[in-house]
């Protein structure tokens, strides 16, 4: 079921009608530009295809878009002059609710063993309009959303079976990816596969700050039964570690039975809409086309956005409650976004004392430019206001509250000397970042997640098990990892004596203990850098399972 983010159909139809006069000319524009950019890719194929006539494409291709671009605009600007002023009555995203055969579940871990695991994911993926897209060496935007959808449906979809190695020397894991479990088939930029068969999950009616339909609890029964195998040592060697007591895993697929699922830079609409159709038969509640557009707030002379947050949330749980803040401070190109935060409330189930369980999770992207961590800082500011007053607006004394996730693409890493300002923010004292030694030095195991982009389709890194070799290897990740930004004036010394090469983590999960029911207790189960979409985005995705014990 499909609910439309506008109060009255009046309202969206004529916000549709105008739309539907602004697409044309919008899309000859993006058409225009697209045939004007090529990425790495497409330049190699046509020299191994010995292709010369791209010369002749980009001249009538720009010649026939400027003059089809230059038709059509007369009737963009009216359909621009109904389309605009409507975004004030517009809720700042759209509900996509499925009720599928996973209804009859319900995550009853709390309610018979007093424990439950919960797994986040979170990913950037650059859906941009392919014009804009192959800026940063990625085009073809519907096809990438398309196979992203189908590759992050597969493996959220799959048994989450896990190894245990009896050894001597180790009592760790092994993931399928790794194991002598079966493969499934990998993807790569032009591989597909249809998705999986259609399953379920419940019901609920979110607004901007709104109450959700009679609630009917979905659930992650499997996430929590794991089989017992005996594997090879040596298996011991690829993916899967354990330091410092948190388990942690370079995966070619997303982990199993992925809870609530964060995507940023979902910023085309048709792309939106693929991934939810792609992945409503498995999390069954998705906000998508997050955000505002013209000018935010609504009626105010600030800066017009063109583009939407891009943030994307896909959950198995019910959302009860969900509300969107835009960032007042962006500047230059990302002012043209309604980048913010999107803090939402899920109902998980009960616990033994047939009390609610609820959850709280939080999707943030931050300012993008380098150099301009004073902006980023206001910000998290703002993110750690907006939460505070979320949860204290939306909190019931009778709820128990499971877990406090925050995750996102924060545009800034724990070990460049340029983002010192970020990363010593109080942030980080309340929610915990288990991939963080400290302010501006990571644990030993991390993977740096924003890749080098003019490198994106090299062997090395444009399938996911080679991408998973390469993270693997420090002096390959030197290559094909962006690495730190230097402080201004300051020549860059890193990594420091006997550290490894990391590389720029940008994106993460990050959870509080602080905020959660005093009967609750939070273990890390595990840590995944994910290489599923090797060659459909620049950034690797992550994972973060955990353990949550209630003591009645």
């Amino acid at each position: 079921m499909e609910m439309s983010p506008f109060p009255n159909r009046c309202a969206a139809g004529l916000h549709a009608a105008g739309w539907a006069l602004i697409l044309p000319c919008f899309w000859f524009l993006d058409r225009l530009i697209a045939v004007c950019k090529s990425t790495t890719l497409e330049k190699t194929q046509r020299l191994e295809e010995g292709c010369y006539l791209r010369p002749l494409k980009v001249v009538f291709g720009s010649v026939a878009f400027s003059i089809l671009f230059l038709l059509t605009a007369p009737v963009a600007l009216l359909g621009f002059l109904l389309w605009a002023p409507l975004q004030a009555w517009r809720r700042p995203f759209c509900y996509h609710r499925e009720a599928t055969s996973l209804q009859c579940e319900s995550h009853r871990g709390f309610e018979l063993e007093g424990k439950a695991s919960f797994c986040f994911a979170s990913a950037n993926l650059c859906l941009l309009p392919d014009s804009l897209a192959r800026f940063n060496n990625l085009g073809h935007t519907q096809r990438r959303a398309l196979a992203i959808g189908e590759c992050i449906a597969m493996s959220v979809s799959r048994p989450n079976i896990r190894i245990f190695i009896d050894s001597p020397s180790s009592c760790s894991t092994v993931s399928p990816s790794d194991s002598i479990v079966p493969a499934v088939n990998s993807f790569s930029a032009t591989d597909r596969q249809a998705p999986p068969p259609e399953t379920d999950v419940s019901g609920g009616k979110p607004s901007n700050q709104v109450e959700v339909a009679p609630i009917q609890h979905n659930s992650n029964q499997n996430s929590n039964q794991q089989g017992q195998r005996s594997a090879p040592r040596a298996l011991l060697s690829r993916g899967l570690g354990q330091q410092d007591d948190v388990p942690w895993e370079v995966s070619t697929f997303f982990p199993a039975n992925v809870d609530i699922l964060c995507l940023e830079e979902v910023f085309d609409k048709r792309a939106a809409q693929k991934l939810t159709r792609a992945l409503s038969p498995l999390f069954g509640h998705i906000l998508y086309d997050i955000g505002g557009y013209a000018c935010q707030p609504p009626c105010s002379c600030s800066t017009f956005k063109f583009f939407n947050s891009g943030l994307f949330l896909a959950s198995r749980f019910p959302i009860q409650e969900a509300q969107y803040h835009c960032f007042p401070n962006s500047r230059g190109e990302d002012a043209l976004a309604a980048k913010g935060l999107l803090a939402a409330k899920v109902v998980i189930g009960k616990n033994q004392k047939q009390r609610e369980v609820v959850g709280y999770f939080n999707c943030i992207h931050l300012h993008a430019p380098e150099g301009e961590g004073e902006i980023r800082c206001e910000q998290l500011n703002m993110v750690t206001k907006w939460i505070g007053d979320f949860q204290a607006a939306n909190r019931q004394p009778h709820e128990e509250v499971a877990f406090d996730v925050l995750c996102g693409d924060f545009n800034f890493d724990n070990c460049s000397p340029d983002d010192t300002l970020e990363q010593n923010h109080c942030l980080f004292e309340e929610y915990k970042d288990p991939c963080r030694a400290g302010p501006g030095k990571e644990k030993p195991w991390v993977v740096g997640t924003l890749l080098e982009q003019p490198t994106l389709y090299d062997e090395c890194v444009n399938t996911p098990e080679n991408l998973q070799r390469t993270l693997e290897s420090e002096l390959l990740r030197k290559r094909y990892i962006c690495p730190p930004v230097p402080a201004s004036g300051s020549p860059l010394v890193y990594p420091e004596t006997d550290q490894p090469w990391i590389g720029r983590r940008i994106d993460y999960i990050l959870f509080r203990e602080k905020s959660i029911s005093k009967h609750c207790r939070t273990e890390v189960e595990e840590v995944s850098f994910i290489t599923q979409l090797a060659g459909l985005t620049d950034h690797i995705p992550v994972g973060l399972r955990l353990n949550v014990t209630m003591d009645l």
